[in-house]
């Protein structure tokens, strides 16, 4: 008997899928990294499933590699060789929305969009959102730490996250955090497993924190610039002048030609940025007005001001077309690094700089307020990794983001993808912390080994 065959008999039937061609549709994410071909998949639909087959993965030493929804851009979620892949999309159920309390209980597979819906039938909203809301899953977001559009006003998915329930990898259960707003109890052991891509445990449920939703539809404003640098630098004089944006996204030429080439948004010459801002505040439209006043200060060329909610999700559908736009023009290596926000037109025309010394396309979007840079570089795609022009641009981009007080990655996490450049952030005290964790919680490292650090 196969030793896959122990799980299968384990678990309801259905749960385990063993056809080759099947297992490797759940084999990779939404990267380019070509994936390994796992030994099956398991459509977990319960903690009950989650503790099995992480019992049968540790007796068998079979390596485990958690996945949501596969929307991930690091490689965090793709296969390894030979690794089982546990599939959390099944497990969906809102199991508590407390409007007294302002917290819901949610299983990992929950859609992020669907929580926030759900929240907002009771006056609140699930602040985080990542721009793949409609499709990405709260297990998922709680893995990588996602952020999001909003992020600049109300923090990434750890400043959301109360407390979890987690398997660990000998199958043990275990919660962490609690239903209330404030708890030192401990150590932080949410914080720490959330951005841990699955690598300490398995996310099977979590309580996170709502918020009261705006009382009137969001101001929103979008500002046209001929130069990046200078729609950086009118972000950084919105964001010193105390305004308190709830959204500021940047984007570059590049990207507003591939979403202009695919839906026909209506591109102007001479327009090379565009950012988009919004106020969520009682005052927004005041303050909407007095951030459209500093880009004009700052050199924007044309500002429109939203005149209804209509026209707001119109704009904000220009963003969120970004990512998908660029991939009708090739491969795309994804990077997020993040920087000061006082530094952002530096890095901005660091990033330019890289693209045009190695001749590579890089169409560069931006969680401009809180310094969360998106260079996206494209190649041919059906190459089976990036050129070495593209590894040489994304080496500038990585190493000016930390000469300039940044990080590699702000929400999109190590996976697979960052793990080269590890050692230019966490030094080897930092590393041989980060393993001895790693051995604490997953001592025989059957969860997702070669991610994360």
């Amino acid at each position: 008997m196969r030793p896959i065959d122990a799980l299968v008999n384990a678990l309801p039937a259905g749960r385990v899928v063993t056809d080759p061609d099947v297992a490797a549709s759940y084999a990779r994410d939404r990267t380019f990294v070509e994936p390994g071909q796992p030994v099956g998949v398991v459509l977990a639909a319960s903690r009950d499933d989650v503790v099995a087959t992480l019992r049968w993965a540790g007796e068998h030493r079979v390596p485990v590699v958690p996945r949501g929804a596969g929307s991930g851009l690091a490689g965090a979620a793709t296969a390894t060789e030979g690794a089982l892949v546990l599939s959390l999309a099944r497990m969906t159920a809102i199991r508590e929305l407390s409007p007294a309390d302002e917290i819901a209980v949610v299983e990992p597979g929950v859609i992020t969009a669907d929580l926030d819906r759900a929240a907002r039938e009771h006056g609140l909203m699930y602040a985080p959102d990542p721009s793949s809301y409609e499709i990405s899953t709260i297990g998922g977001n709680l893995a990588t730490n996602a952020g999001g559009l909003r992020c600049v006003k109300y923090g990434v998915t750890r400043d959301s996250a109360l407390g979890l329930e987690v398997v660990l990898a000998d199958g043990r259960v275990l919660h962490t955090g609690r239903r209330t707003m404030k708890g030192v109890t401990g150590y932080d052991l949410t914080g720490l497993f959330v951005g841990s891509e699955g690598t300490l445990g398995v996310i099977t449920s979590a309580t996170v924190r709502l918020r009261r939703a705006p009382a009137a539809p969001p101001a929103t404003f979008a500002a046209e610039f001929g130069s990046l640098r200078a729609a950086g630098a009118a972000v950084s004089a919105i964001m010193a002048a105390g305004c308190q944006p709830s959204l500021m996204e940047l984007l570059d030429r590049a990207t507003l030609e591939a979403i202009d080439d695919w839906r026909h948004i209506g591109l102007e010459p001479g327009v090379n940025a565009m950012l988009i801002g919004q106020s969520d505040a009682s005052d927004g439209q005041a303050a909407v007005e007095r951030m459209e006043r500093l880009c004009v200060q700052n050199g924007a060329s044309f500002v429109a001001v939203s005149s209804s909610p209509q026209e707001t999700e119109e704009l904000i559908g220009v963003r969120r077309m970004a990512y998908e736009a660029k991939e009708r023009l090739g491969a795309c290596l994804v990077e997020d690094v993040c920087v000061p926000r006082s530094v952002l037109p530096e890095m901005i025309g660091a990033i330019e700089a890289a693209g045009a010394r190695h001749d590579v396309r890089i169409c560069t979007v931006a969680h401009a307020g809180d310094g969360n840079l998106h260079p996206v570089f494209i190649f041919e795609h059906g190459l089976a990794e990036p050129p070495a022009s593209v590894w040489a641009a994304a080496d500038e981009v990585f190493t000016r983001a930390l000469e300039l007080g940044g990080t590699l990655t702000g929400e999109h996490g190590v996976g697979l993808l960052k793990r080269r450049w590890l050692a230019l952030e966490a030094g080897p005290v930092t590393r041989e912390v980060q393993h001895g964790i790693k051995a604490v919680f997953d001592p025989l490292g059957i969860l997702n080994p070669g991610k994360a650090i």
